[in-house]
Parts: structure tokens; C-alpha cells; sequence
């Protein structure tokens, strides 16, 4: 009885099969490694956008606080002509800016023993310094603390904050003022620190003048 002979591609579809399964597997692993750099990509950009965020809010608060402290706030005339006292003062509570309050220290950060990078500023566990909204931004009436309350991406954790702190003569009639101003992100860990220095003097300062 004569047979047939074997066809050869019944030997070859084992390994075609595997192959198969190979080749998926790769696909497979590919895909998930790019869902997964597309994320961290997403990430990362959601990071450096919540920085930037924070730290535009925080020159906005040094910028008014250099605005008040030249337009608002006598300095240097009465510094420059009478004691340092008639303009300055132990700051040891927190005013708001928005109300129209303002102050000039005669204390430093540091003398309170606080660094300005670990915010929010308190000394003896009171709050110090002068808080600041600027025009259109959002912050909620207590800081937000559930992820729920903190999705909106107009909405900052807390108000910005600001210190000015009288640090020496400038001149014959100026001073020499430090600024320091912080400002939340959307969240607690997204937070920004800026310092900067200004001279303000007076031109013709008038001892009349109150």
C-alpha cells in the first residue's frame, strides 16, 4: 500500500505558533513602555507647570510688597528723620495686604529664628508677615487638603506671603529694605521662596513731614 509523504509545513507550524506568541510579547512590552513614558512625560510637565505657577505668585507678592514699601509706606522719611520706630515694628502677627494693611519690620526672619525656606512663616506658633492674593487668582477660604478639593488648576493651596524687614542705612537718606515672598501651587509640596534687597531713599526729605 503506498503512503504519502509528510508535508513539510505540518512540521513548521509549532514554531510559527511560537514566534507568533514571541513577537506579541514584544509588541505588548513596547506599548506598556510607552504608556509608561507618556505618563511620567505628563508628569514631569505637570510639575514644571505647577513651579512656574508658584513662583510667578511669589514675585507678584515681592513686587507689591516693593510697590507698598515705596509708595505706601513713609520709608525712608520718617527713617531717614526720625527714629526708625515711627515707621517700623516687632512683627510678631499676620496682616493682609488686601485690606490695605502693610508693615515694615525691625526684625529679621532670622532674628525670629525662622528660615525662609520652611513656610509657612510662625513665630512662637503665630503667624507673621502679610499676605497677599493678587488680581485673579483664587485661593480657597482654608488650604486645600483632600486631592477633591485641590483639582481645580486656578485654585493655589494658600494665600502668598511677604516679609519686609529694615536691614541698615543706604546713603546718606535711605535704607536698605529685605523682601522676602513665598507662594504655594496647587498643592502644599509645590511651594516657591524668593528674596531680593531694595534701596529706597528720599530725594529731599522734609523734617515737617510726618
Amino acid at each position: 500500500m503506498a503512503q504519502s509523504p509528510p508535508d513539510p509545513r505540518s512540521d513548521q507550524s509549532g514554531i510559527v505558533l511560537v514566534s507568533s506568541l514571541l513577537l506579541l510579547l514584544v509588541v505588548t512590552i513596547m506599548a506598556l513602555g510607552m504608556f509608561r513614558s507618556f505618563g511620567i512625560q505628563q508628569k514631569i510637565g505637570g510639575n514644571v507647570r505647577e513651579k512656574q505657577r508658584a513662583l510667578q505668585a511669589a514675585v507678584s507678592a515681592e513686587q507689591y510688597a516693593e510697590w507698598w514699601l515705596g509708595a505706601k509706606s513713609n520709608a525712608p522719611v520718617a527713617v531717614a528723620v526720625y527714629a526708625p520706630s515711627s515707621v517700623e515694628v516687632a512683627c510678631v502677627s499676620l496682616l493682609d495686604a488686601n485690606l490695605g494693611q502693610g508693615q515694615i519690620c525691625n526684625n529679621t526672619l532670622a532674628s525670629l529664628g525662622i528660615n525662609p525656606a520652611y513656610v509657612p512663616w510662625t513665630a512662637a506658633g503665630v503667624p507673621v508677615g502679610v499676605s497677599y492674593i493678587p488680581p485673579g487668582m483664587s485661593v480657597p477660604g482654608v488650604p486645600c487638603t483632600a486631592p477633591a478639593d485641590c483639582t481645580t488648576t486656578d485654585t493655589y493651596f494658600a494665600k502668598p506671603r511677604f516679609y519686609i524687614a529694615d536691614v541698615g542705612t543706604y546713603g546718606r537718606s535711605g535704607e536698605l529694605y529685605q523682601v522676602d515672598a513665598y507662594s504655594y501651587g496647587l498643592a502644599a509640596n509645590t511651594l516657591s521662596v524668593v528674596e531680593g534687597t531694595v534701596a529706597v531713599t528720599c530725594i529731599v526729605c522734609n523734617p515737617g513731614e510726618p
